[in-house]
């Protein structure tokens, strides 16, 4: 019974996503591959201003994040994430994950989350007011984006291909992030540049 009500309730979230995501598609303003990526400047958690600009000369990954999301618990859960995190910032890859519209988060709580789950990310960057997440047209957590060292974007969308809150899927998708950073940083156009992301929706005010 208790498998059952999780699927259904993994359900209801994805119905929810589906319903917000076409609501919220037709009022953000989403950037385009291959134009700049919107420039922002935020503070993360251990209280330190940090810039896209700031970046520039290297890539940038924007991970949204909600821990409290069953899609993005599959892959902290999984180990998929910091796995991620862990190969491409000891490639140079900036990784910034950033938390948009967490009511009362503090920096000190993000940081307990960050060690409990050993995440690896270059910082944890706060969007308390989700102005970045409407310049980024983010819709749902998890929500990836990929910035060149020019500062143009050229990936945005799912972080793989199956689309479910199951840490056990992780094995059988093809992870769309890993495709596009592997081809960048081998100095080959990304073949896959956006694609639909999939999660829990941003509840913007």
């Amino acid at each position: 019974m208790k498998r059952i009500g999780l699927v259904l309730a993994v359900f209801a979230v994805a119905a929810g996503v589906n319903a917000a995501s076409r609501t919220k598609e037709s009022e953000l303003k989403v950037p385009k591959i291959g134009e700049p990526a919107p420039a922002f400047s935020l503070m993360d958690s251990n209280g330190k201003k940090r810039s896209l600009a700031d970046e520039k000369g290297k890539f940038v990954v924007l991970e949204w994040t909600d821990h409290d999301c069953p899609y993005v618990g599959k892959h902290y859960d999984s180990g998929n994430m910091q796995r991620l995190q862990q190969t491409y910032t000891a490639k140079g890859v900036t990784w910034f994950s950033v938390i948009s519209l967490a009511k009362g988060l503090k920096g000190k709580q993000a940081n307990k989350d960050l060690a409990r789950l050993k995440a690896a990310p270059t910082a944890v960057l706060l969007d308390k007011d989700g102005k970045v997440a409407r310049l980024y047209g983010v819709a749902c957590t998890p929500d990836m984006y990929v910035v060149d060292p020019k500062g143009v974007l050229i990936y945005e969308g799912a972080i793989d291909s199956v689309r479910s809150a199951q840490a056990d899927d992780v094995e059988f998708a093809t992870n769309f992030v890993s495709q596009a950073l592997d081809e960048a940083l081998a100095g080959k156009p990304v073949t896959r540049a956006a694609t639909k992301p999939y999660g829990c929706p941003i509840k913007y005010k």
